[in-house]
């Protein structure tokens, strides 16, 4: 097999080098082209351009296989806890006892924030999206912690940053809510787990405890391990090519929290649950809305079905759906919203439309359905995955920083007018 592939243009003939990866992917490096035929490769939205090589994630959507640093997500997430995955994606190896056991305790030290990001909280508008308050608070630490700034960096001064922001987003977020609802916030309760302080620092109050049941704490590990990572994403090179003018950890992540808000990237589980509610307010009839998905001509698409890297089925998925089977069943919520996603799922499972064409439902409609049955609101869900995203976010930046990746800078081909010439205003 050839190590390069070649391009014949106006005459002349351009060798380009194949790169292969560890799972024997290939690709055409191109980084040399422009420079010595002049030409640039046009691909709207990046969908066949690899920006960089990393040894973090191996995601292959027709297979179903999801890797973290080689391990299979299924075994990841019954086995292991948020906190682990977080340091085997970012530091690259599972940890040991020793090395988990201080990593933990870092972490559960630093979940306090400065007493004066009350002040900027009561800032906010009451009716703020909570996903642009905790964009806004993840930059302010910055301005607490000025040391970040500086691109020159030790190794261990990038690891505080590294255990602040892990250890603080769960209060960020669970104050963004806080703010949202106009209730007092509520400080970290360091006895806890990560995701069970977090809930407490949702739902309680200052007067009131808050009972962290171990199959809903459990099953929200599980989704913050499930959404911890997935390769080259919208979100994730964004925080790549931000981190790459050598901006901040915290500055690059909250530019990786602004591209999840949008809703083609994490909005997903939350259109799932307004989906939901719209086939509530119209009478709840399942069977109407599967032939309105069938109908090419219908305009109407079942949410949460599918996706758009997975062609055969979402492996987080089939891990998510044990999870919220056993959270709906323990909480035994009674909710027609959740009703009718039990026949939507039951249905499509079945029907032979949906199964020919792969259309299973997704771990945005798994999720959609836990975040729902724990009472988080709509709202709240793409803080939820930004929450779990965030080792992904600062693994990729760290590999990049690493590496010593050159700054971000796409090329276009100009479609605009050609040279012309000032007129007077008097004279147009």
């Amino acid at each position: 097999m050839s190590d390069f592939a070649e391009l014949h243009y106006e005459g002349q003939t351009y060798k380009l080098p194949v790169v292969v990866g560890t799972e024997n992917e290939k690709a055409l490096d191109i980084s040399k082209l422009r420079g010595e035929s002049g030409l640039i490769t046009i691909d709207p939205g990046f969908k066949n351009t690899g920006s960089t090589k990393s040894a973090i994630t191996f995601l292959d959507g027709e297979k179903g296989i999801l890797r973290y640093r080689g391990y299979p997500i299924e075994q990841l997430a019954e086995k292991s806890s948020f906190l682990e995955v977080a340091y085997l994606i970012i530091f690259g190896e599972l940890p040991t006892k020793a090395e988990l056991e201080e990593w933990t305790s870092d972490i559960t030290y630093h979940t306090l924030i400065h007493e004066d990001f009350k002040r900027i909280l009561e800032g906010f508008p009451s009716n703020s999206h909570p996903m642009g308050v905790l964009s806004s608070l993840v930059t302010s630490l910055t301005a607490f912690y000025p040391e970040s700034l500086d691109p020159s960096r030790s190794a261990d001064e990038v690891r505080m940053s590294i255990v602040r922001l892990l250890a603080k987003m769960p209060t960020l977020a669970a104050w963004s809510y806080k703010n949202e609802i106009g209730q007092p916030t509520v400080y970290p309760d360091n006895n806890l787990d990560y995701g069970g302080n977090f809930l407490r620092m949702m739902f309680a109050t200052p007067a009131e405890g808050f009972e962290v049941d171990p199959i809903v704490s459990d099953a929200l590990n599980k989704l913050l391990i499930l959404h911890a990572e997935h390769e080259q994403n919208c979100s994730t090179s964004t925080v790549r090519i931000v981190g790459s003018s050598h901006a901040s950890l915290y500055a690059s992540v909250s530019a990786g929290i602004n591209a999840l808000w949008g809703p083609l990237h994490g909005g997903a589980n939350q259109a799932v649950i307004e989906m939901l509610e719209n086939i509530k307010a119209d009478g709840g009839d399942t069977d109407k809305y599967l032939a309105k998905a069938k109908d090419k001509d219908d305009p109407f698409r079942l949410m949460g079905f599918g996706h758009r890297v997975y062609k055969n089925f979402d492996p987080r998925a089939r891990i998510i759906k044990k999870a919220a089977d056993e959270v709906l069943a323990k909480l035994g919520v009674n909710d027609p919203v959740l009703d009718i996603a039990k026949r939507l799922e039951e249905a499509a499972l079945q029907d032979p439309y949906f199964v020919e064409r792969k259309l299973y439902p997704n771990v945005d409609f798994y999720s959609g359905i836990i975040y729902r049955a724990l009472g988080i609101p709509t709202n709240m869900f793409t803080v939820m995955f930004a929450m779990g995203r965030l080792p992904g976010w600062i693994a990729q930046w760290r590999e990049m920083r690493k590496n010593g990746e050159p700054i971000g800078r796409p090329r276009q081909v100009y479609t605009g007018e050609n040279e012309r010439h000032y007129v007077d205003v008097n004279q147009r």
